[in-house]
């Protein structure tokens, strides 16, 4: 019996933000490993670049094996997209709720085994007249709010399954629950990467000479947005530290455009020479492999925040390793769950501009210790974190925990 799956998004796809790439390589992993997946995405306006898009999957570099439908909502999000007032909350609320009616509508008359979110509202709403053991939750982050918290407790308590992306994630959803489940709903998955968009790599030479990049420089790359909610990612940080390390280039692959030019202003407060200020923009999903493949190291100097620190699972750090390159990151919890200091990545104290210069240093004049991180780091993702690895445990535990709650 196939297993009909789907897949809840409200989101824009396709959308510049890295969660679309792990939605729907999440999707195509699912039918690869035996599912009839559908991806209810909702219908809102989108960038121009976005929405100049024909083909999704070929944007994603996804096979065409799951289905996209698309929800209709009320979005006025565009009107108000610079604001952070009144109507920019109505046009929020307006849109999710004018989603979820319809999502509800559509859903009432459609038969499914699973229904995946990771919305909680989503999953609140479906609960009330689907099955707990065909709904599956996977959380990214822990409210701040009390209501949040509220959604989240009370939506872990209504499903069947439940997916954080860290174990600190999992650990705070244990404790927002007032009193333990029967069982154990939840799982633990990581973020990862589609095997097959590492399986050709060209060498460090063929990548940049396809890009124009000097073949002799020793660069430092960082890829994906440069901003999270507007806040800095580290990037400055990490420009703060090459400073400090004589004829290092940095290779910057991600947007918003105008993050870029104040960090290429910094840059050039810092007297360093603009030629080593390689800035690519917003690339392809297709291209970000030749990317990582011209860099001599990667880096992820995220700030410490809540965010970054506990519930954080960047798929950019999975594609850092199966790009078989060398990591510098920040020393934090989520991501020490995933790679060890010194091991497969030299992990540093967030924010510290001084450590993280003398990780570049070090790693620029060990050619051996690039190499053994990478390794290390590339046999790591091939083994336990790959997209196909993921939806095979992922289904796995739904139908374990399905046989459970029908045994309650």
């Amino acid at each position: 019996m196939v297993l009909r799956f789907l897949y809840l998004a409200n989101a824009r796809i396709p959308t510049e933000k890295a969660h679309g790439l792990q939605i729907t390589q999440n999707c195509e992993a699912f039918a690869d490993a035996g599912a009839q997946v559908e991806l209810w995405a909702a219908r809102r306006f989108n960038t121009p670049e976005m929405s100049a898009v024909a083909d999704e999957w070929a944007f994603y570099g996804v096979k065409r094996n799951f289905t996209l439908r698309r929800i209709p909502c009320l979005d006025l999000m565009p009107l108000v997209a610079t604001r952070i007032d009144f109507w920019a909350r109505l046009a929020f609320y307006l849109q999710e709720t004018t989603y979820l009616l319809i999502l509800i509508l559509r859903a009432l008359f459609t038969r499914a085994d699973v229904y995946y979110s990771r919305d909680p509202l989503t999953l609140l709403a479906l609960s009330f007249f689907k099955a707990r053991h065909k709904l599956a939750y996977e959380p990214h982050s822990l409210s701040p709010s009390r209501a949040g918290k509220w959604l989240q407790r009370t939506v872990v308590q209504r499903v069947g399954s439940v997916f954080p992306v860290t174990n600190k994630l999992r650990h705070d959803l244990v404790e927002l629950l007032s009193s333990p489940r029967k069982g154990d709903p939840f799982l633990v998955v990581h973020d990862g990467i589609r095997r097959e968009r590492f399986a050709h790599l060209p060498s460090q030479a063929e990548a940049r000479q396809v890009l124009g990049w000097p073949p002799d420089a020793f660069i430092v790359g960082y890829m994906g947005r440069l901003q999270t909610m507007a806040m800095d990612k580290g990037v400055g940080t990490l420009i703060a530290a090459l400073a400090q390390v004589e004829g290092v280039s940095l290779g910057l692959v991600g947007g918003p455009e105008e993050a870029a030019l104040e960090f290429r202003e910094q840059w050039r407060k810092l007297n360093l020479d603009g030629a080593q200020f390689l800035y690519a923009g917003q690339v392809l999903p297709e291209r970000v492999p030749l990317y990582l493949s011209a860099f001599d190291l990667c880096a992820m100097p995220f700030p410490w925040t809540t965010h970054f620190a506990y519930y954080a699972s960047p798929i950019k750090l999975f594609e850092y390793m199966a790009a078989r390159r060398a990591i510098v990151a920040s020393d934090l919890p989520s991501t020490a769950e995933v790679v060890k200091h010194d091991d497969s990545a030299l992990l540093v104290p967030p924010g510290d501009v001084g450590a993280l210069a003398a990780a570049v240093r070090r790693l620029r004049e060990d050619s051996a210790l690039r190499e053994h991180l990478a390794d290390n780091a590339y046999q790591l993702v091939m083994s336990r974190y790959t997209w196909e690895a993921r939806a095979r445990a992922i289904l796995e535990k739904i139908g374990k925990n399905t046989k459970e709650v029908r045994a309650e």
